[in-house]
């Protein structure tokens, strides 16, 4: 099969030897940037494999690098020409779905807005809701474009006659590979960048800086990670009521897209002058940072001013490191902007307050009043929902394996291709389509 490359955003004309004749041909893939990982070769791999035919468009040399296998176009044109080329590129080419992951960034919101317009199928992944070994995929988009229902009645239609899914871990991810794989492809664009010379990349921080940073964080992290194991422990002989409130990278799009938040800088600060205002006098809040966080902003240092402007500087207490499931076992409530951790917090039955868009921000499971009520009003989420929640997301938009680890990274990827090769994304979310799906969407 030939291979297309686009020189420059005129260059637009597409050889016959990659248009398909075959009539066993049922659907056209397009996929654009997906997880830094071989997860969507294989998924290409795996719906060729069922007669379908895949298309990529890569628009920066990690791109290029992460897909190797036959059906590429290298999209080296400028930003302000992307929507007008995509667009052509859907007509051409008679794309039936396309594949992706992060649809607020620039290039997969363009693409997105065209393909709805065209009535194109939108599939989108990334981490899963019940983590360590789960994967998200779903139709049109996550948070707030995503079609799982907020109802609690519409979720427990759902999850009706459903078996519930095993939670204990399956896959083990790799930690080594997602690390190297990560360098690799945003080093590669920053060093190729005459390759792809107008990419906007999604990225903050410059990566080598971002690199310096969570290098330096991995090698002092022993004794951050023991003094917050030390501020853990003291806290719970204390018994006095604790709050956590997880930070999120400031890359994550579910931050920037679907939070009225730009950065993490204004929602620490709400949420350190809420607590000063109105959580009881002898309670803590413990700020926890994200692991992965490149360390550019001096987090401490605002986390610390912030709480001796609110007068609560010796309750608010800024950690890197530590176990979440021991501080989870401690608190008395978690607020989150959209991270996931607020669904972990549910499952140990620990009170939870969204800031930002949510999926899992439902009546019945997190508080639905103000932050400043939050402190002193939170319930834990009902079991039962919960139960009923956690079934219905396996049995709907998420599916079991992981991006880094060879066995996990092939499972995830086959039931990727029977879901979208069977077409029942968009019908899994419907319950009267159950008894048609069958079993076979159950992850048990």
């Amino acid at each position: 099969m030939e291979q297309l490359v686009l020189l420059d955003q005129s260059d637009t004309v597409v050889p016959t030897a990659i248009r398909s004749t075959d009539r066993r041909v049922r659907k056209v893939f397009l996929f654009l940037q997906g997880p830094i990982s071989p997860f969507f070769p294989k998924l290409a791999d795996a719906l060729e494999a069922r007669g379908h035919r895949t298309l990529r468009i890569n628009v920066c040399f990690g791109d290029f690098l992460f897909w190797r296998r036959p059906g590429a176009v290298n999209y080296r044109g400028l930003p302000s020409l992307w929507p007008s080329f995509i667009r052509d590129f859907l007509r051409r080419e008679k794309v039936t779905d396309i594949v992706l992951l992060g649809e607020q960034r620039f290039y997969q919101k363009e693409a997105s807005a065209a393909a709805r317009e065209l009535g194109i199928d939108i599939t989108v992944t990334d981490f899963g809701y019940l983590r360590p070994d789960w994967i998200t995929l779903e139709s049109d988009g996550m948070s707030g474009l995503s079609r799982f229902p907020r109802d609690p009645d519409a979720i427990r239609a759902l999850a009706r006659d459903a078996e519930p899914p095993s939670l204990a871990q399956r896959y083990t991810d790799n930690f080594r590979n997602q690390a190297i794989w990560d360098v690799v492809f945003h080093l590669s664009n920053t060093i190729c960048r005459p390759v792809f010379p107008f990419y906007q990349s999604y990225q903050l921080h410059h990566p080598i800086l971002a690199y310096m940073g969570t290098g330096l964080r991995l090698l002092l992290r022993r004794g951050r990670h023991l003094k917050a194991m030390r501020l853990i422990d003291d806290l719970r002989r204390q018994k006095k009521p604790v709050y956590v409130f997880p930070m999120q990278m400031e890359n994550d799009f579910q931050l920037r897209a679907y939070s009225p938040y730009p950065d993490m800088k204004a929602p620490i600060r709400e949420v350190i002058r809420s607590f000063a205002a109105n959580a009881r006098s002898d309670a803590h809040l413990v700020i926890k940072v994200h692991p992965l966080d490149p360390g550019l902003r001096r987090w401490h240092r605002i986390v610390e001013k912030d709480a001796r402007e609110a007068g609560v500087a010796g309750r608010v207490h800024y950690i890197d490191g530590g176990v979440l499931d021991d501080l989870l076992e401690i608190s008395s409530g978690v607020v989150t902007i959209n991270s996931t951790v607020g669904v972990w917090a549910m499952r140990s039955g620990c009170p939870v307050i969204t800031l930002g868009t949510a999926i899992f921000d439902i009546v019945g499971l997190t508080y639905q009043g103000e932050l400043d009520a939050f402190w002193n009003n939170a319930v834990p989420p009902d079991r039962a929902l919960f139960d009923e929640f956690t079934t219905a997301l396996a049995r709907t938009i998420q599916i079991r394996g992981v991006y880094y680890e060879e066995e996990g990274l092939a499972a995830a990827a086959q039931e990727a291709a029977d879901r979208l090769d069977r077409g029942i994304l968009g019908s899994l979310l419907d319950p009267r389509q159950f008894e048609f799906c069958g079993s076979a969407v159950v992850n048990a």
